[in-house]
């Protein structure tokens, strides 16, 4: 198989336990550990996000928790790409046959991925939620409702992947990796990081 759904779901989901301790190591290799690195972007940005909404912070804290986000963000973007590319690689050293009519995916599998990581992040912390003790039981039946409906959809998900992915193995989909060519981190693209550089702040 290309990529084992099933592998990648419980490594999500045991390395966002795990990560909530002082532990943070990748003790993956190869393509997974690439995987568990774009998990953990997703992983800084859920809290990074959380602090951005913290409204003791001072719009100088808020200003450099947007900053971090940012580049997590790139990272997280760059790393979609780079599971993407990986399985285009391996498509063509397998010397998979693609068919004439096969389709193409609205989503690739690396954006699934990401997805997932979403979704275990998610569930981590609506579970997180529930098990709280200064709430009424209204918030834990809404919890409740949450949680199942997260769960039915991450299930749903990991599910499409796997079928993608069989059909990228048998030809019957073509693989696409589609490429987002982010600008507002470019300092050829974005203006004002390019009108920046070519008018420098003088002291």
């Amino acid at each position: 198989m290309l990529l084992d759904v099933a592998a990648v779901v419980q490594m999500q989901f045991e390395t966002v336990e795990r990560w909530h301790q002082p532990d943070r190591e990748n003790r993956y290799s190869g393509l997974m550990a690439l995987i568990c690195d774009q998990h953990h972007d997703n992983f800084s940005l859920w809290h990074e996000e959380d602090l951005a909404r913290d409204p003791q912070s001072s719009d100088v804290e808020i200003a450099a928790v947007k900053r971090r986000i940012d580049k997590l963000n790139q990272s997280r973007n760059d790393r979609i790409e780079q599971i993407d590319d990986w399985i285009a690689q391996e498509v063509q050293r397998r010397n998979i046959v693609v068919r004439a009519d096969a389709r193409v995916n609205t989503e690739s599998p690396g954006s699934a991925v990401d997805r997932l990581s979403i979704m275990a992040l998610r569930l981590y912390h609506l579970e997180e939620q529930r098990r709280r003790t200064d709430v009424g039981v209204d918030h834990v039946v809404s919890l409740n409702q949450k949680i199942a409906v997260c769960e039915a959809q991450h299930l749903r998900l990991s599910q499409a992947l796997a079928a993608l992915l069989d059909e990228i193995e048998r030809g019957t989909c073509r693989h696409e990796c589609f490429r987002q060519f982010k600008m507002y981190n470019d300092k050829t693209l974005n203006p004002y990081l390019y009108r920046a550089a070519s008018h420098p702040q003088t002291s």
